[in-house]
């Protein structure tokens, strides 16, 4: 398999993903501004839509979208228990929460990394909007130690991603103490640390 990835982009999540499940992969970084990959390649020839995630399948296939990565690996790695079996309600908890990280956190994040928007509707009701998904997120993660409870499931790796985007927003972790645990956890899991050290 091979990501494309950018630094500290929401990519992050699927490398730490793949390391979780123990798997190798070759890593291509892109510049999401040139649209060119390392290598010098055009990316928007690789993928059309020009972000990032995108997977190169063993059979040469590309997946793209973080979700759809998400369940590919979860599903052809059922042991792992990245999304818990079908028709279960821990399944449904799971995708309710990764549904939230990637629809309301994740988006809730564009007006920051926009050049275009100006800087007192940032500091105005876009950091409201984001300060209120980021409180959410906080009294679930007070009675239950991860998104989906007491086990690591897949929207953790993408909400301990997104997470560390606050300091765009110019907010701190110290208004969310159940949300500053869970990232110390986090932190501290070895597919975090590789992930995390190889994009450094």
């Amino acid at each position: 398999m091979k990501l494309y990835f950018h630094k500290d982009a929401c990519s992050l999540t699927v490398r730490i993903l793949l390391h979780e499940l123990g798997l190798t992969a070759e890593y291509e970084s892109v510049d999401l501004k040139s649209k060119k990959t390392a290598s010098g390649a055009d990316y928007k020839t690789i993928n059309p839509k020009g972000n990032v995630p995108a997977l190169i399948l063993d059979d040469g296939k590309m997946l793209t979208e973080n979700v759809a990565i998400q369940f590919y690996l979860a599903e052809k790695h059922p042991n792992s228990k990245l999304i818990p079996a079908a028709h279960s309600d821990a399944r449904y908890c799971t995708i309710e929460w990764l549904s939230f990280v990637a629809t309301d956190v994740h988006k809730s994040f564009v007006p920051f990394f926009a050049p275009n928007v100006p800087e007192d509707a940032k500091a105005g009701i876009f950091t409201t909007i984001l300060r209120g998904k980021f409180s959410a997120v906080n009294e679930r993660l007070a009675h239950n130690r991860y998104l989906s409870g007491n086990e690591f499931t897949s929207p953790d790796a993408y909400l301990f991603v997104v997470t560390r985007w606050l300091p765009a927003a110019s907010l701190s972790l110290q208004e969310w103490p159940h949300l500053q645990r869970f990232m110390d956890e986090m932190n501290q899991r070895p597919a975090v640390k590789k992930a995390l050290a190889e994009e450094e």
